[in-house]
């Protein structure tokens, strides 16, 4: 049994390598990949291209304007002269945020009166629009609460402060909430599902298609060692991928890796369960190699949208949030970013280990049981 399962790794190992193109793709391309998608994957938003439309250009509305800039999250790089060019700049996307500071500003101010300072923002992004948006209101609070300490003191005719409440906050696991240190391990994770379950998906298809099929038909080896011998070797190409990625996470972006490695490539393990059955069983009903690998970017794509990766599954609607359970991505996630950031361990991830055992085992054993060694 041995021999003929060596002789079949051996076979396919030489079959999916020989090809340098091949080798490049799955070895060195996975690497770049990390590295363009850790930086376009980024919800951080710092350097706002922001104009200025000051119709008071009083000492306050310089002031605030002083303060956007000090922020460090706006670029003011035009102070806009006339009315039309607010439409016109946003229109043309120079800008993604104006703010408009009306006459009498500063006189209300200092009569203790509300100023109302309007932001106009480039709503087309949301998500950044409403990024901006908190920054601003941040800013702004701050420097309300500045005019409430000064005015109190004028009244009591001293420079003393009032006293208060100040918010100090501290992000655990993510000290700076570099959004690069939530993305990263994820993209290793969606790396890794798709080029084992392309690689599977071809795996039993390629034979019929180069005729070698009828061949294995003929020699004595059992369907379990010809599954075996298709999956050992994108096993392997799996935890290596995985070792390259995660050295250029840590080394190429600094992201942490608090947990514990071992229990890290044991959970790949259970993971390439679930993606090489999947890819094996579409290798099965697939007639072609092209079908099978647009059979597999018809599960990878929802898979990556109901894993959590990019929307948080609290947001999705309850029916949906019940199909996650079955998205093996979903589990695999939690894990390598709680191993990654958080460095929990078997007493914490045993329930998302658990999942991806289950649906490994109820995957790849239908998998195994839908092919035939037949043409």
């Amino acid at each position: 049994m041995f021999e003929r399962l060596l002789c079949m790794l051996k076979k396919e190992i030489i079959q999916t390598l020989r090809d340098p193109r091949m080798r490049f793709i799955l070895f060195i391309i996975p690497a770049f990949q990390t590295v363009i998608f850790g930086y376009a994957v980024n919800t951080d938003v710092r350097q706002v291209r922001t104009a200025i439309y000051d119709l008071d250009n009083s000492v306050e509305s310089r002031d605030i304007a002083a303060r956007l800039v000090r922020s460090g999250y706006f670029d003011v790089t035009e102070h806009i002269q006339r009315e039309e060019r607010v439409r016109d700049i946003l229109d043309h996307g120079e800008v993604k945020a104006v703010f408009r500071m009306n006459r009498g500003m500063g006189e209300a101010l200092r009569g203790g009166r509300a100023a109302p300072l309007q932001l106009i923002l480039d709503g087309a992004d949301s998500n950044t629009a409403g990024i901006v948006l908190n920054y601003a209101m941040n800013i702004a609070a701050r420097y309300n609460e500045q005019l409430r300490v000064e005015q109190i003191a004028r009244q009591r005719g001293t420079s003393a402060a009032s006293g208060g409440v100040v918010l100090q906050s501290r992000a655990w696991y993510n000290d700076n909430l570099e959004s690069s240190n939530y993305y990263v391990p994820a993209v290793i994770a969606n790396i890794v599902l798709i080029i084992t379950m392309l690689l599977s998906s071809m795996a039993v298809v390629r034979e019929k298609e180069i005729g070698t099929m009828e061949q294995m038909i003929v020699t004595p080896i059992s369907r379990g060692e010809f599954i075996l011998g298709k999956t050992i070797p994108f096993v392997l190409i799996g935890f290596i991928d995985v070792a390259l990625i995660t050295v250029v996470a840590y080394f190429w972006f600094g992201v942490p890796i608090r947990g514990s490695l071992t229990l890290l490539f044991a959970a790949t393990g259970l993971f390439l369960m679930s993606s090489l059955g999947f890819g094996l069983f579409l290798s099965t009903i697939s007639r072609t190699q092209q079908q099978a690998m647009m059979s597999s970017f018809m599960f990878i794509f929802p898979a990556m949208l109901l894993s959590g990766f990019a929307f948080p599954i609290e947001n999705m609607p309850e029916a949906v949030q019940w199909l996650t359970f079955l998205n093996p991505l979903r589990y695999y996630l939690v894990i390598i970013r709680s191993i990654f950031l958080k460095g929990v361990g078997l007493s914490i991830l045993w329930p998302q280990l658990l999942g991806l055992f289950v649906l490994g085992t109820v995957i790849l054993s239908f998998a195994v049981q839908r092919f035939r060694k037949t043409v």
